[in-house]
């Protein structure tokens, strides 16, 4: 290949902060520009507003951050137009009208539009608020544009590509399942009870609300076995009765915090808003070779086999007897962690994943392979 040709990537977040980026796409820019491509990418939010984005307070600061933000698109539809293709992550804008999108798609030679969680359905509860000018603001219109007039749609879950494909006026759509460097993400589990078993969840205040439904299990496993609780996350949390420790996410104690869990817990509710979740925590776990008990809703089946690689729940009774028999059964804990790790490697690898995102480059651009 002689040419290069130049890639757009806007997207919601700074390059290297929001998992929902780090551990999709951003990780493949090295082979993308190995296979012909220039990479520039346009984030809605700038360092400052993401530090303070989930903070109380501070309400003059981010409103000049958004107002920025809207700057920087206004800039950035000047410049769409040079881009043999723009792959679009979400949003261009994160509320309003979808008119901003709509500039982009006509300015864009080539789209690619790459969503997660069940967007098409309406952002969470505000696609389903009383209040008219809430879903008006966070309701569908955005991505329901965007996966109909997309030249390729990228789903993070197999459920949600059924549902995006028909509404594609191509049919083109591909799910691609979040994934992880596992020559980074190596396990460090010792599997004995030498000393306190360590539980953990890591995540965003925007997903605590899933880590909230475990607070009962949790306190009704600390009255059966001893166990320490670990909480990564950018969010205070606490819960009385449970040995507890929360520690805030960074980029450089990633991979080190997770290696000090023995098990790994992916909550859920029964709703339709997680059929488009990929199971990214889950994945995460298993690539430490951890046993994760998952809640059975959604994709968490296609990663987790029940006793074999992870343990399926649905009622809180299930989750406080899988939890007990992990932390009382070092044993149980490393023939499900190492078939984890296995199937991590082997399925939601960068390497086992990377074909598919230039297969869907390729075919967007119109070419046969790159």
């Amino acid at each position: 290949m002689t040419d290069r040709r130049r890639i757009l990537v806007i997207c919601p977040f700074p390059q290297g902060v929001a998992a929902g980026q780090r551990l999709k796409y951003e990780q493949y820019f090295d082979d993308w520009r190995a296979a012909g491509f220039d990479i520039d990418v346009a984030p809605f939010m700038d360092m400052a507003l993401w530090t303070r984005l989930y903070e109380k307070g501070f309400y003059a600061r981010k409103a000049l951050g958004v107002a920025k933000g809207y700057v920087r698109r206004l800039r950035d539809l000047f410049r769409v137009a040079r881009y043999d293709l723009v792959y679009l992550h979400m949003n261009v804008t994160p509320i309003g009208t979808s008119f901003f999108e709509r500039l982009v798609r006509r300015l864009a030679r080539r789209l690619v539009y790459d969503l997660e969680d069940n967007v098409i359905a309406g952002h969470g509860s505000a696609g389903r608020h009383p209040n008219p000018l809430l879903r008006f603001l966070k309701g569908s219109g955005k991505p329901r544009y965007l996966v109909r007039t997309a030249d390729h749609v990228i789903a993070s879950s197999p459920q949600l590509a059924e549902r995006c494909r028909p509404l594609n006026v191509r049919h083109a759509c591909t799910y691609i399942s979040s994934s992880v460097d596992t020559d980074r993400f190596l396990p460090a589990t010792p599997y004995d009870n030498s000393r306190a078993v360590t539980i953990g969840w890591t995540g965003t205040f925007s997903t605590s609300a899933y880590l909230d439904l475990l607070r009962p299990v949790f306190q009704r496993l600390a009255q059966r076995v001893d166990f320490r609780l670990k909480v990564i996350g950018n969010f205070d949390w606490s819960l009385d009765g449970v040995d507890l420790e929360v520690v805030r996410w960074s980029a450089e104690r990633e991979v080190e915090d997770l290696q000090t869990l023995d098990i790994g817990v992916y909550p859920l509710p029964f709703d339709d808003w997680v059929i488009g979740k990929s199971g990214l925590k889950a994945i995460q776990y298993m690539a430490f070779a951890l046993p994760t008990v998952a809640t059975n809703v959604g994709t968490t089946p296609r990663l987790i086999r029940h006793e074999e690689n992870g343990l399926l729940v649905q009622t809180e009774d299930e989750w406080v007897d899988a939890l007990e028999r992990l932390v009382r059964e070092p044993a149980l804990r490393r023939r499900l962690g190492e078939q984890a790790r296995r199937d991590a490697v082997a399925n939601y690898s960068v390497k086992a994943v990377a074909a598919e995102y230039r297969r869907v480059l390729a075919e967007a651009l119109g070419h046969q392979g790159i």
